[in-house]
């Protein structure tokens, strides 16, 4: 048992250094006791196995950030539907190996992955997750689809709402669009499909297939600018992205970032982003995960964390983006605790744990960028939201708290820096008071989401941060399985469950009338780049160029 193991640290609050928690062995897998800890500037956790030995990994790359991060903590809910087979005890107390979710578990699914297919057009070298040559092929049916995703939105006390189409590559289905209706039918009200946009730059009508279907998001593959960074997808992106322009596509790129590969064009990114604000909703950055038997040299070449991201965003915006800009994931919560008390319901919360995530927001006035924390106090808007809330739970009227809010949001907006025309307030006041999100979603028409997410390891493992986890996949067995469990451990959930529901290889061809050395893509590079579309998408503004310099605070 887990808690056997080693006991809850003392102090009880979350994030505290030095910090106990449970992790993995690289090696074997075994439940390990563990230690987070401050070495110097950076942030470590600590294992040994009696067999083979003692791991130090770095966690976080910044102490100053982790304290700031951890403050932002949220508490965890607890599920009141779990789906976790009886025979694997739904106690959680083997936690990570009884998965699916259990009692344990503190985060409803914000976001669930449904696997479409482990087939792919491509072979990238840092992929975790596509079939190797003549491997099963794993496809659940239409109908293993709806049952999944009525399984999610059976979840309690909140339904899952959102869900990612992902593979493999889950383009090379001939029925994806089938997928994104039952979807819709099921009450699902957000749909995005993970793909590297192979397909959509050359099928010139999925894009609007997809769209008319009723997907809301692309996400898609972008490693960096140039093709040595971005060998994935670099001369595709451009006609792809054109492609989701002519639909009315929006999409957000998704940058595996490799320390030493890719990492000087994170302000590359972001800058390619803001020159494509007509189509492109955002950029979510994630920092590698180090799955397989690495060496510790290796692993310490490649390593980088969420801090080491966002210093490199301030250095390479030339100080536009700041550290300070950045938000867990978990410090929205003000807003969901305020928006439970004024409705007395549970609503959608992400209360993930804060080492997992963070974002912020640019809004491009021109060629200015300016982050919206520049002109919005954040911290005092989520402590005044937090008082009010708790003054709700006290009894309070609401509607004499929301006369309150009505007089007083506006003060945490800086009427002298904010852009002209850009009316947070009124947005906030339609969210939170009339529950009317449309003008929130209007954001993401006049803003840059900037984000990162940092999926574990075995090397990084942390229970606390499994048990928090708000990404899911669900599976035809009916789990709903944490991210960091699902692909870490394979063995038990990823492999092993793709295993039961595959077919072999040549079943699947067969069965389709298709060969799967057919799937993979030849690459004409030399054609590609003499495109229009390819050079107009790289022939990119500057706009940090320009930009105020705050580099004597980037050493900070």
């Amino acid at each position: 048992m887990a808690e056997d193991l080693y006991p809850i640290a003392s102090s009880g609050y979350m994030g505290d250094l030095p910090h106990k928690t449970h992790s993995l062995c690289p090696e074997c897998k075994k439940l390990l006791p563990a230690i987070v800890y401050a070495d110097g500037d950076v942030v470590r956790i600590k294992k040994t196995c009696p067999e083979h030995g003692e791991f130090s990994e770095l966690y976080w790359e910044s102490i100053e950030m982790y304290e700031r991060g951890r403050k932002q903590g949220a508490p965890g809910k607890i599920q009141k539907r779990t789906n976790t087979p009886e025979e694997l005890g739904n106690t959680g107390l083997n936690c990570p190996f009884d998965c699916g979710i259990c009692q344990r578990h503190k985060s409803h699914t914000a976001l669930a992955n449904i696997v479409a297919t482990n087939r792919c057009d491509l072979s990238c070298w840092y992929c975790f997750f596509y079939a190797k040559e003549g491997q099963p092929i794993y496809e659940p049916s239409l109908e293993q689809v709806r049952l999944m995703m009525r399984n999610l939105r059976n979840e309690k006390p909140v339904p899952c709402n959102a869900i990612q189409i992902t593979g493999g590559e889950p383009t090379l289905r001939d029925d994806l669009i089938d997928m994104i209706k039952i979807a819709k039918e099921e009450g699902i009200g957000h749909v995005q499909v993970n793909t590297d946009g192979v397909n959509l730059a050359f099928k010139p009508d999925l894009a609007k297939q997809i769209r008319e279907a009723g997907t809301n998001t692309i996400y898609m593959s972008f490693d960096g600018v140039s093709s040595q960074s971005n060998p994935k997808n670099h001369w595709e992106a451009p006609y792809a992205i054109e492609q989701c322009r002519k639909a009315g596509m929006g999409i957000v790129l998704v940058p595996t970032v490799i320390k030493g590969v890719n990492d000087q064009e994170i302000g590359a990114i972001v800058n390619f982003g803001l020159n494509n604000m007509d189509v492109i909703r955002g950029v979510n950055f994630q920092p590698v995960s180090l799955v397989g038997r690495m060496p510790k040299e290796l692993r310490e070449k490649q390593r980088i964390t969420i801090p080491k991201v966002i210093k490199n965003i301030e250095e390479q915006t030339n100080g536009v983006v700041t550290p300070d800009d950045f938000y867990t994931v978990p410090s929205i919560h003000a807003i969901t605790k305020f928006v439970e008390a004024f409705t007395g319901k549970q609503k959608y919360d992400l209360t993930t744990h804060f080492a997992c995530g963070a974002a912020t927001y640019l809004y491009k006035d021109e060629d200015k960028i300016t982050p919206i924390t520049q002109f919005v106090d954040v911290d005092g808007l989520f402590e005044y939201l937090t008082e009010k809330a708790e003054e709700l739970e006290g009894g309070k009227n609401k509607y004499w708290v929301g006369l309150k809010i009505l007089k007083r949001l506006g003060g945490f907006i800086d009427d002298g820096k904010k852009p002209k025309g850009f009316d947070l307030g009124k947005m906030l006041i339609n969210a939170l008071l009339k529950h009317d999100y449309r003008s929130l979603g209007n954001l993401h028409h006049k803003l840059l989401f900037i984000g990162m997410m940092h999926f574990q390891d075995p090397y990084n493992y942390d229970v606390e941060r499994v048990e928090r986890c708000c990404i899911h996949y669900v599976v035809p067995d009916g789990r709903i399985i944490p991210f960091c469990t699902f692909n870490v451990i394979p063995e038990i959930y990823r492999d092993k469950i793709q295993a039961e529901y595959a077919m072999t290889a040549r079943e699947w061809e067969i069965r389709t009338g298709k060969k799967l050395a057919d799937d993979k893509y030849q690459r004409n590079a030399g054609e590609l780049a003499a495109g229009e579309t390819y050079k107009k998408a790289y022939e990119l503004k500057d706009l940090f160029k320009v930009g105020k310099s705050r580099q004597g605070d980037i050493s900070r």
